[in-house]
């Protein structure tokens, strides 16, 4: 009988030498889901997850910190810190779609509500612009609240319309005014309206585009435009837009997902409204 050598094959043995202690541990991937605070390790930039993207160089991730800050990082392996731990984030799965649990105006969700009978209590604001940019941010609470709001292409006429309105106890009136600054026309109207049933608050910008955050429009800051000269239209100069101001509107008002994106002055005269409004009578 002849006897064969059997041979296993050979195979390279490369054991991991490393110390179980220098080992580098799992770093665990994280969903971006919106209002995540985490900090960029390379920048130590810290924010609430606002939004995430899918682009050309890949996945990106918006942060926006305390005082309203955005800026957008790349979602890289190891590349932001939870609690202190590093992690990495991904993009939310989008398998099964999750309903929100806050309004654009930061108010509880309430899933399936329907609108409420309108309220016989108005609230008026100046232009087309602010009442599109009151409905994309408390839609949702007005409807709940069955408050109506109107536009009335300025506020001269606004002593003839309130008395038109009659407002009482039953049927209180608020107002949102543009520029309400002391010594300004808008401040002087405003005095001559209100009392027990109607209240008028503003905020103190020439435009409500301007209550829109610069950084959610993705600018430094609003250009400063002559006295005299058209504002809107002046704006749209400076930036160098098109010279159409419904247009330019849209593309801001497209920028402006909740309130996070508004300045503080604009979201408190617009709760305070909503309160006023809707208060016992």
């Amino acid at each position: 009988m002849t006897l064969r050598a059997y041979r296993r094959p050979v195979r390279s043995y490369q054991p991991d030498l490393t110390p179980p202690w220098k080992r580098s541990a799992p770093v665990p991937e994280v969903p971006a889901e919106t209002d995540l605070v985490v900090e960029e390790v390379s920048t130590g930039f810290c924010g609430a997850v606002i939004r995430c993207e899918k682009t050309a160089q890949g996945p990106t991730v918006t942060l926006e910190d305390r005082f309203g800050k955005h800026r957008v990082f790349p979602m890289e392996p190891r590349g932001f810190l939870l609690e202190g731990r590093v992690v990495t984030l991904v993009r939310p799965s989008s398998a099964a779609p999750v309903r929100p649990t806050r309004t654009a105006s930061g108010s509880i969700a309430v899933p399936g509500a329907r609108a409420r009978v309108a309220r016989a209590g108005r609230i008026y604001v100046e232009g087309r612009h602010d009442a599109e940019l009151v409905e994309r941010v408390w839609g949702d609470d007005l409807r709940i609240e069955g408050v109506v709001v109107e536009y009335l292409e300025g506020i001269d006429d606004l002593p003839a319309i309130v008395r038109e309105f009659s407002p009482g106890p039953d049927a209180r009136l608020g107002v949102l005014v543009d520029h309400l600054v002391p010594g300004s026309k808008e401040s002087r109207i405003a005095d001559r309206v209100s009392d027990a049933d109607v209240l008028v608050v503003g905020h103190p910008y020439i435009d409500v585009w301007e209550a829109v955050k610069p950084s959610s429009v993705g600018i430094t800051v609003w250009p400063a435009v002559p006295r005299g000269q058209d504002w809107k239209t002046g704006v749209c100069r400076a930036l160098g837009w098109p010279e159409n101001t419904g247009a330019a509107w849209q593309r801001i008002l497209s920028t402006v997902r909740s309130y996070r994106d508004l300045e503080p002055s604009l979201l408190g005269s617009v709760e305070h409204l909503i309160d006023f409004v809707t208060a016992p009578e």
